[in-house]
């Protein structure tokens, strides 16, 4: 591992530029026991790298919470992270560069990430264990559970856990699976375009009262005629980033995408044909609309680059009339300043809820250079338990939770109290309630909140007693939670993008070309005119279809009359 860390600070992440250097590793002196715990595993060191963002990864562990985790299981965790600006091409460098950990944490939400090409690769070279054999072992008690027909959605195990070339073997554990299909969060997380109440309510804007890119770019120019200020008396930004930072989301424009509830740039045109959205007139209307905005200053040249903690400030200082994106429970909008506005319609016309049949998100995997990788598959199947769950969710039993009469937990109103006023205090604590997400790289699924805890979120029961946290419920309602669930689509099958390797393996030609199409599109939003935007679609197309795109996009139409689901 430290050789490994060594070399890839020292020369990969100088070859690709990366941010920042290598956090420090994390070490724990060996905690002693007279006797071993019914959880012992072994006496060992598991060392895990995580190539995601510096707030995802979360390698930093408190001693007091090393110390737990060595007295239960015997495990000393030690966690590592490279920060970058492309966490898919640091994985890339780790992988070639090998002398791996125990470990390798990445994100996947799904087959058709970037990430999976080189999963593959690193797979069908050798260059991870095979987990299914691991996740036959006696005594677990839910990686087991992966085995077990319609566990599983269908992309998890078709496509990047049980593969049919790999004949029943694994490399690659995808994680963030609900426990139960379709499964109705206790308390949601309602993301999309918010609004300023006050304006809302000056300019008597309903909520979905706006349904069309054109609707809102006419609430737009509404704003920005009244001259509303921000907190600090500075004109409002019409159109802000997304409360973690500038990046590409389809809330602002959603009717002008050329995808579905998957957020791929592919869906199916009148005739039933599949397209990129390259090849259609979509994308032109929508870099027109950027260029108005742009133009008429509804919003500002930062709007796709800014850094999370200015977009953060904006949110709070009430700089941005509109945010791009932010979820219910986030802490900025807790005072009520902000309200959902709504869910464009989709290019199809749709606006309804689609729900997956079960969540993914993330994974990991065992180098074919670990020593005993069956202790590694225990170790992660004692976090996602309920045991390994309430050290991780609420932390340390008497320190910051009791358990109830029923054995579930009660946070610790002090803890609350010092999360909602002094957050950055808080989350050296280590658990997941105060956003220190270290579980999540092995433990994070088979998820039933409620079932294990009595509760969907951390200091729900305290909070609902102070009525803190109401401000989520009543989002809840004004959006009509409730009755748009019920009345959601429930989809389980393949993207588009998932059928990538089968069609050109190793070679990657074709995902290196919708790799750039996404940072053309960023070069057409800053063109300086309509004409240069055409100029770079045209390239970006004739690229796309020089990679294979036609003949990918008629694999794809053979599947789905073979049978396949095939989701936009």
């Amino acid at each position: 591992m430290k050789s490994f860390i060594k070399k890839f600070c020292l020369g990969v992440t100088a070859s690709l530029s990366l941010a920042s250097a290598c956090l420090p590793l994390n070490y724990v002196q060996p905690v002693s026991a007279e006797e071993k715990s019914e959880s012992f595993i072994a006496d060992r060191t598991i060392t895990g790298l995580i190539f995601e963002s510096a707030g995802d990864a979360s390698v930093d562990i408190p001693k007091e919470i090393l110390d737990e985790i060595k007295k239960e299981t015997g495990i000393t965790l030690q966690l590592q992270t490279v920060t970058a600006d492309d966490s898919t091409t640091a994985l890339a460098a780790g992988l070639a560069a090998g002398d791996l950990p125990d470990f390798v944490a990445y994100y996947l939400n799904d087959s058709g990430r970037p990430e999976m090409q080189f999963l593959l690769k690193a797979a069908n070279e050798g260059q991870f264990v095979d987990l299914t054999p691991l996740m036959k072992q006696d005594g677990l008690q839910v990686y087991n559970k992966y085995l077990e027909e319609d566990y599983l959605p269908t992309d998890t195990r078709e496509n990047i856990m049980f593969r049919p070339e790999w004949d029943g073997a694994s490399y690659i554990m995808h994680m963030a699976i609900n426990r139960e299909p379709a499964q109705k969060p206790a308390n949601p997380q309602i993301g999309g375009l918010y609004i300023r109440k006050d304006i809302a309510e000056d300019l008597k804007v309903d909520y979905d009262s706006v349904n069309t890119s054109e609707e809102l770019y006419e609430l737009g120019k509404k704003i920005k005629e009244k001259g509303y200020t921000d907190d600090n008396g500075a004109p409002v930004t019409v159109f802000g980033p997304t409360v973690w930072g500038g990046s590409e989301r389809p809330w602002l424009y959603q009717d002008l995408m050329w995808t579905g509830s998957t957020g791929e740039p592919f869906m199916e045109d009148k005739d039933g044909h599949i397209k990129h959205e390259a090849q259609t007139d979509l994308i032109m209307k929508r870099v027109q609309q950027v260029h108005k905005y742009l133009k008429e200053g509804l919003m500002n040249q930062e709007y796709y680059t800014m850094e999370e903690s200015r977009a953060q400030e904006g949110v709070v200082n009430g700089s941005f009339a509109i945010v791009t994106d932010i979820h219910s429970y986030r802490p900025e909008i807790q005072d009520g300043s902000y309200v959902p506005l709504a869910s464009l319609q989709r290019a199809d016309g749709s606006d309804d809820m689609v729900l997956t049949y079960k969540s993914g998100y993330a994974g990991w995997s065992i180098p074919t250079t670990t020593k005993n990788p069956e202790e590694v598959m225990k170790f992660a199947d004692w976090l996602a338990s309920r045991q390994g769950k309430l050290l991780y969710f609420y932390g340390l039993e008497g320190r910051d939770y009791e358990l109830d009469e029923d054995g579930n937990p009660v946070v610790n109103p002090d803890v609350v109290k010092e999360f909602d006023e002094n957050p950055d205090q808080a989350k050296l604590r280590g658990f997941r309630g105060v956003r220190s997400f270290w579980g999540e790289h092995l433990g994070f699924t088979d998820m039933d909140n409620m079932t294990d805890f009595g509760e969907a979120s951390w200091g729900d029961k305290v909070r609902a007693e102070s009525e803190s946290n109401a401000v989520g419920k009543e989002i809840e309602k004004y959006v009509n939670y409730d009755e748009q669930f019920d009345n959601a689509r429930v989809e389980d099958g393949l993207s588009v993008q998932s059928y990538l390797f089968e069609f050109e393996g190793d070679e990657g030609k074709l995902a290196t070309a919708l790799a750039r199409y996404q940072e053309d599109v960023l070069r057409m939003y800053y063109a300086q005119s309509d004409e240069e935007a055409q100029k770079i679609l045209d390239e970006s197309r004739a690229n796309l279809e020089a990679n294979g795109l036609n003949d990918f996009l008629k694999f794809v139409e053979e599947k789905r009359a073979n049978g396949d689901t095939i989701r936009f």
